[in-house]
């Protein structure tokens, strides 16, 4: 399959969506910060210096997902419709698992915009704890499902 950001020079260039019709879209993506126990208390705890790490990571992810077309060069700006943005904290991990749902109805799907919202979640988390643990890890950012479209429904695995 081509990708579809090139033309037939090689050029990348926007999609042109123009043609395709207008449905309901959903996307949801997952991630995670994996912390040491101590950061993990004090999130867990309340105890972080710059407020609620949590609840300031939800909103900068929403933000995230409605700025997507902003930072991602090729994206289309879209009507979201939702965004919600679940982090919930994990101590087998240690650290927070982070889901973002996006929904839409448009002519083009909402993927980036979840992925966005995961990874501005996750880098807020960082920021707001990073004075106590440098060493976090962010990772396993992907796409767990897309629904609508021409290519219909996905699901990882």
């Amino acid at each position: 399959m081509p990708l579809t950001h090139f033309d037939s020079d090689g050029q990348a260039h926007m999609v042109d969506v123009s043609d395709k019709r207008v449905t309901d879209r959903i996307a949801v993506a997952g991630g995670y910060v994996k912390m040491a126990r101590e950061t993990f208390d004090i999130i867990s705890e309340g105890r972080a210096k710059k407020g609620d790490v949590l609840g300031v990571a939800r909103l900068a992810g929403i933000m995230g997902a409605k700025k997507t077309p902003d930072l991602i060069p090729l994206c289309h700006p879209l009507p979201i419709t939702k965004v919600s943005v679940d982090l919930t904290l994990d101590p087998d991990l240690p650290g927070v698992r982070i889901e973002a749902t996006v929904k839409t109805t448009g002519q083009t799907g909402v993927e980036m915009e979840a992925l966005t919202a995961v990874s501005t979640a996750a880098l807020t988390v960082y920021d707001m704890t990073k004075a106590v643990d440098k060493a976090m890890e962010i990772g396993g950012i992907r796409v767990i499902l897309k629904d609508g479209g021409k290519s219909g429904r996905y699901e990882a695995s």
